[in-house]
């Protein structure tokens, strides 16, 4: 994905190294850079469209607060949600931020902006005996039932995201010592536990992969579809939303909500904030936060049990 074509020397030099400094300062993936060159973008189809005829894109030093504010009210107009409008708010700023420090223009046009009211939204939880039925669903007489039920105990059990899942490798694996090596967000690495309910389905699955015409590409990858080939996002969707089907659950279930429920049962059980922040590879605790939406009893136990003062 590149920068819009036309769009003027100082636009392209000035995209081309926030990408390097993305790349090469603060270490993001590539679909992350994607995304914030994608929301510059569409700053720059506004700007080309709504100037003059024959007059040129405003250069990066010129864009004010009002421009900023005049392609939000159109995103907004043509039918994205607030949460829709505050990310590629943050895109933006994030660009604006980078010219800032660069010293290539005085102030970020991103700061007076209000960012849009995205409401707190709390996730789909699964319970203990949820996630036991969706277990129990599994059709372990099909070839691939111990494969499905290993996707089921790793995403619960390690609190995976669905690409981080698709993309574990053998050579991440350390049984002995109980734990994965992760590869998340920004190609960053944690060391996650896994527990002996996710070895044993892993163990029992490897007999079924090793039987296997695995592909050379994809001999190191842990979840295989039938063709010897590493298994698609798709795939674990498909998986999880017939096996939660077959369960009789009437939630709207997904991968990620193995993770949420992951985060939430620690918290409940008393694990503290800043380590599950670091077994889901939350960069701010604030994202942790969401899972701290425990019933007040619970609460009031916890601080009169610890309180010097009850």
């Amino acid at each position: 994905m590149k920068a819009l074509p036309g769009i003027g020397k100082v636009w392209e030099e000035a995209i081309d190294d926030f990408l390097i400094y993305l790349r090469l300062e603060r270490s993001l993936s590539e679909n992350t850079r994607n995304a914030y060159l994608h929301d510059v973008n569409m700053l720059l189809e506004h700007l080309s469209q709504t100037s003059p005829a024959g007059s040129s894109v405003p250069g990066p030093s010129d864009i004010r607060d009002e421009h900023i504010e005049l392609f939000l009210a159109r995103v907004t107009d043509s039918g994205s949600s607030p949460r829709t409008q505050a990310r590629i708010l943050s895109g933006l700023n994030a660009f604006f931020r980078f010219l800032t420090m660069e010293k290539r223009i005085v102030a970020n046009p991103c700061s007076p902006v209000e960012s849009p009211k995205t409401g707190r939204h709390l996730p789909v939880v699964l319970s203990l005996n949820e996630i036991e039925r969706i277990l129990e669903a599994v059709d372990l007489s099909l070839p691939e039932g111990h494969r499905n039920k290993a996707i089921i105990e790793v995403l619960y059990g390690c609190g995976l995201r669905v690409s981080e899942l698709t993309g574990l490798k053998l050579s991440q694996m350390f049984p002995k010592q109980g734990f994965i090596r992760v590869i998340g967000k920004g190609d960053k690495q944690r060391l996650v536990p896994i527990g002996s309910h996710a070895l044993k389905a892993l163990s029992l699955y490897y007999h079924w992969r090793n039987s296997l015409n695995i592909k050379p590409s994809d001999d190191d990858y842990v979840f295989l579809n039938r063709y010897g080939r590493r298994i698609s996002r798709n795939m674990v969707f498909i998986i999880v939303r017939e096996l939660a089907s077959r369960a009789g659950l009437k939630k709207t279930i997904s991968p990620h909500t193995f993770r949420h429920s992951f985060a939430t049962h620690l918290i409940e059980n008393g694990a503290d904030l800043r380590v599950v922040q670091e077994m889901l590879g939350h960069s701010s605790i604030l994202t942790t936060e969401i899972y701290t939406h425990l019933d007040t009893a619970f609460w009031q136990h916890t601080i009169l049990d610890h309180h010097p003062r009850p």
